[in-house]
C-alpha cells in the first residue's frame, strides 16, 4: 500500500535569517531530492504558488512513481520568512535551500523553478559548490522580460548538468523566438518543450506540464539508470 507523503513544516537559516519552508517527505529508497522555487515575490509568487504545487506533486506524490522529497520555501520578505526582496541575492536563499537538502538527504538534488524561481535556480548555480550538489535543472516558465525587467542568462553555455526548459507558447513574458536563442546558447544536454497553448503560468495546462517534467526525468539521458 502506497502512503500519502507527510508534509513538514520548517525554518532553515537564510543569509538574511530564517526562510519559511515546507518539505514533502518521500519514500525511504528516494534515488534523488528535489528542491522547487517560486514565482517573484512582488507579484504574489509564494511557495504555495501553484505551478510551484503542481511540480511538486509530480515530484513527490508516489502515484507518480518517484516519491522523492520535495523542499519549497519562501524567499527573503516573504510570508514568515526574514529580510526584503533584492531581485538577486534571492539565488543566497537557493544555496541556502540546497545545502539544507544536501545535509538532509546526502542525494543528488533536482533543482526547479519557476518564473523568477528558475532564474534564481539559474543564478545559484553559479555560485560556490551548488553545482556540486544539483545533478540536474528544471526551468519552467524561465522569463526573458516582464514588465521593466529583462533577464539574461550568461552562465548557461557553461552549466553542463542536464537541463529541462518547459513554457508555454503563449508564454507573454518570454516570446518564443526570444526564449529559443536563450536555450540554443545554453550547453547540451538540454531538452526544450514549448506546450501548444500554454501561457506563463501553464493555465488549464498543469498536468500537460507534470507530464512534461516527469518524461524528462525518466529519461535515461536525464538520470542514468541506477
Amino acid at each position: 500500500m502506497k502512503f500519502p507523503p507527510r508534509i513538514q513544516s520548517l525554518e532553515l537559516h537564510g543569509p538574511t535569517g530564517r526562510l519559511e519552508a515546507l518539505l514533502n517527505q518521500g519514500g525511504a529508497n528516494s534515488r534523488c531530492a528535489a528542491l522547487v522555487c517560486h514565482p517573484h515575490p512582488l507579484g504574489g509568487g509564494t511557495m504555495h504558488n501553484k505551478v510551484v504545487y503542481h511540480a511538486m506533486k509530480a515530484l513527490n506524490d508516489p502515484a507518480h512513481g518517484l516519491n522523492w522529497p520535495v523542499l519549497r520555501f519562501n524567499f527573503r520578505g516573504v510570508g514568515r520568512s526574514a529580510g526584503v526582496h533584492d531581485g538577486l541575492a534571492e539565488r543566497e536563499d537557493v544555496l541556502a535551500a540546497l545545502e539544507w537538502l544536501q545535509t538532509e538527504y546526502a542525494l543528488p538534488i533536482l533543482l526547479a523553478g519557476f518564473s523568477f524561481g528558475s532564474v534564481m535556480a539559474v543564478e545559484a548555480l553559479t555560485l560556490r559548490s551548488a553545482s556540486s550538489h544539483v545533478c540536474a535543472l528544471a526551468a519552467l516558465g524561465l522569463p526573458v522580460r516582464a514588465e521593466s525587467r529583462q533577464y539574461t542568462y550568461p552562465s548557461l553555455p557553461t552549466l553542463k548538468l542536464p537541463k529541462l526548459f518547459l513554457s508555454g507558447d503563449r508564454d507573454e513574458f518570454a516570446p518564443v523566438d526570444e526564449l529559443a536563442e536563450v536555450v540554443n546558447s545554453a550547453s547540451e544536454p538540454k531538452r526544450f518543450k514549448l506546450i501548444h497553448g500554454g501561457d506563463h503560468f501553464f493555465s488549464g495546462a498543469l498536468q500537460q506540464m507534470q507530464a512534461e517534467l516527469l518524461n524528462w526525468l525518466t529519461s535515461p539521458a536525464t538520470l542514468p539508470q541506477q
